[in-house]
């Protein structure tokens, strides 16, 4: 059974792509093969060196976003979950929490919140 659906997970992008080449209209210039910057015409090289605070700064935005998805849902169901399980719940989610802020002390220790 398993074997079908990995069969099944790699033939429909390999089927998807094959068709696509071929029934597309391919007529290639050099216009279209120029870098779209939001109809500007583009301006140096497109392999720019970025500093690395910025996938710094993104990742912490996403821990924390992700944090908030986790949070939303928990904090909606708290009763619910609190009648059926009890207070180890609270405990959970302050646990999740507790290990977000040492991530976040960490961060702020090793200075990635400042530029220079």
């Amino acid at each position: 059974m398993i074997a079908y659906f990995i069969f099944i997970g790699v033939a429909l992008p390999v089927i998807a792509f094959t068709l696509s080449r071929w029934l597309r209209p391919d007529f290639p210039s050099e216009e279209k093969r120029i870098t779209y910057e939001s109809g500007a015409e583009p301006v140096g090289d497109s392999w720019i060196q970025f500093n690395v605070r910025y996938y710094l700064f993104a990742l912490l935005f996403v821990i924390f976003e992700v944090e908030a998805a986790f949070l939303y849902p928990w904090a909606t169901a708290y009763d619910t979950l609190r009648d059926e399980i009890g207070l180890f719940v609270l405990f959970e989610m302050g646990l999740f929490l507790f290990m977000l802020i040492v991530g976040l002390l960490y961060a702020w220790k090793k200075k990635v919140f400042e530029w220079e």
